[in-house]
């Protein structure tokens, strides 16, 4: 029976070909949906998980992949953001650790997980008092929730003690730290888990998918004309409200009804470094002030990411391209630090992701609000805009609250701060299987771990999955640290249809291997072309744009400004599919 439950739960929640071609079946039917969601990054993939857990019908469509834009290019942190304190931003802090709270505890326990950071001083009395100060209610504003705050409390060391945790940081550097807790997650894999939770609860969900207008009756908006890329299909979407979650996007969104509407989004471009963990020698991540903002050095692995800016972009919101004034940038201020300092050789992995800020009077991006905002421009469409990776609950429960207000009849509060994700519950007592699983599977307990911190509960699918095809349990090739059966397994029950989809959001290949995934690419699409439908001119197809993009991203990387790097970024094509869904 324990085994039984999580294989109900897997199948229930599967976003494979034939769930996504039955999902845009249902959505050209002419049923009329409860609500509509247009964006399938993590405030899109929230909506739809707290709307279907009210009750209500729920279809969402994504122009990309899921989490293409800036839910799988962020820092992938889940923090209460330490530095709104020096805002006296002290809701949002406070809301921010209580989803911290839930997602540890509750929520995703298999997915998010505590993560330490040292905060070093460079000044003896004031900043360790203003510092400290701040920390301390950092901590007791998580405690203050009357939950299980995940994390240990935080504590000051002397300089000594700071280099015992990591002996990487230059001496003379800094006078003292102070190390607190936060949590992180990978955000792309977190984004898919929400959207099979919310499939399992009847959601209808498709990406490749992209809304081109809107169904109206005179001033209501009534549905969405949706345009299937993989087939070039076209659809009309019927539904009672309709929520655009659409980020960075936001206004191009808006303007398909008629005018950007009440709610404008400014993007501010932060880019990431991914270098191997031997290159920085500390068993805590850390965090150091700059002139704009804050700059993190977090452990990933076998890799640290350390970033990021914070820049406005006005460019192709597509693909933010990351410069090499940017790559200096970082650099330049994580070497301020470091005793033996990091070189553009040093780099394994590059990514750029856009934030969408509320636009305010501030010109300096890093100023601008990061609290959300809810609207209804017009009869029928809820805009959700703003906020954080973290609150992306709070997010999600305040749209369906506004889309509730719209509908007729009464509609439940929100509940999913008391739900947690596929392969969440159970989590914990298959972790302390784990030995016991690498014993019956013969894999060894590293894999086990590693699966278990992706899939949780599951990994019953995948070693099933490798039961029935041994070669599955072979690491892919150019890629170790992943086995052949998670890339099988993204395409029959995580959405991904195109191989850029697995090396660089299923998986994080692109920027954990030295050759940014191309060594990997041939294997992973061997893998898929049978899950896909793919012929061999569609999986060739598939691996040239994977080398092109690589390409473009590198080429872009060496450019001195966001204009050239953009520009070169941007002649990498689109890839175009030569099959049916």
């Amino acid at each position: 029976m324990a085994v039984e439950e999580p294989e109900n739960e897997a199948n229930r929640s599967r976003l494979g070909p034939s769930e996504r071609a039955a999902a845009l079946d249902r959505m050209g039917s002419g049923e009329e949906f409860d609500v509509v969601v247009v964006g399938g990054g993590i405030v899109g993939a929230g909506v739809a998980l707290d709307a279907a857990t009210r009750g209500l019908t729920v279809a969402l469509v994504e122009a990309r992949d899921f989490a293409a834009g800036t839910s799988s290019r962020s820092s992938k942190l889940i923090h209460g953001g330490l530095r709104y304190l020096e805002q006296r931003d002290f809701e949002l802090v406070r809301e921010a650790l209580t989803e911290r709270g839930l997602l540890l505890g509750r929520i995703a326990p298999h997915l998010v997980r505590p993560v330490p950071f040292l905060f070093p001083m460079t000044h003896h009395v004031w900043e360790r008092a203003y510092i400290g100060a701040g920390v301390a209610l950092y901590d007791g504003l998580s405690i203050s929730m009357g939950q299980d705050r995940g994390v240990p409390h935080h504590r000051h060391l002397t300089r000594t003690q700071a280099l015992r945790i990591a002996p990487s940081l230059k001496r003379d550097a800094f006078v003292g730290a102070i190390q607190y807790w936060d949590a992180q997650v990978d955000d792309a894999r977190y984004v898919a888990t929400v959207l099979r939770t919310a499939a399992a609860y009847g959601a209808q969900v498709a990406s490749r998918a992209q809304a081109v207008g809107f169904l109206r009756e005179g001033e209501r908006v009534t549905g969405v004309r949706v345009r299937d890329l993989e087939s070039d299909r076209r659809l009309e979407v019927r539904a009672k409200q309709v929520v655009n979650a659409t980020g960075v996007w936001t206004d191009d969104i808006q303007e398909l009804v008629g005018g950007r509407g009440q709610i404008h989004v400014r993007a501010s471009k932060g880019v990431h470094l991914v270098v191997p963990k031997d290159r920085i020698h500390s068993s805590s991540g850390v965090i150091l002030r700059t002139e704009k903002s804050v700059l993190f050095v977090i452990p990933w692995g076998r890799h640290w990411i350390i970033g990021t800016t914070d820049t406005p972009w006005d460019l192709d919101k597509d693909h933010p391209a990351a410069s090499k004034a940017d790559i200096d940038y970082v650099l330049e201020h994580v070497n301020a630090v470091l005793n033996t300092p990091l070189t553009h050789d040093d780099v394994e992995g590059v990514y750029a992701g856009l934030r969408p800020l509320l636009s305010g009077e501030s010109e300096e991006t890093s100023k601008l609000s990061r609290e959300h905002v809810v609207a209804h421009p017009v009869p029928g469409l809820v805009v959700i805009a703003g906020g954080k990776y973290t609150t992306y609950r709070v997010m999600a429960k305040d749209a369906v609250d506004a889309v509730a207000h719209g509908l007729d009849g009464k509609v439940p509060g929100s509940c999913t701060d008391q739900i947690a994700l596929v392969g969440g519950n159970g989590f914990q007592a298959l972790w302390n299987a784990r030995h016991r699983l690498a014993e019956s599977s013969g894999l060894h307990v590293a894999r086990i771990e590693h699966l278990l911190r992706r899939y949780g509960t599951m990994i019953e699918d995948l070693l099933a999955l490798i039961e029935e095809r041994p070669d599955l349990g072979r690491p892919l090739e150019g890629a170790e640290d992943y086995l052949r059966a998670e890339v099988v397994y993204a395409a029959t029950h995580e959405g991904a249809r195109h191989l850029n989809d697995v090396l660089t959001r299923r998986t994080r290949i692109s920027i954990e291997t030295w050759d940014r995934g191309v060594g990997a690419a041939r294997d992973a699409a061997e893998l898929l072309a049978p899950e896909l439908g793919w012929s061999q001119e569609q999986t060739e197809r598939e691996i040239e744009y994977y080398h092109k993009r690589v390409e473009a991203e590198r080429d872009s990387q060496a450019q001195v400004d966001d204009q050239e790097a953009d520009a070169t970024r941007r002649g990498a094509p689109e890839i175009v599919p030569t099959t049916s869904p």
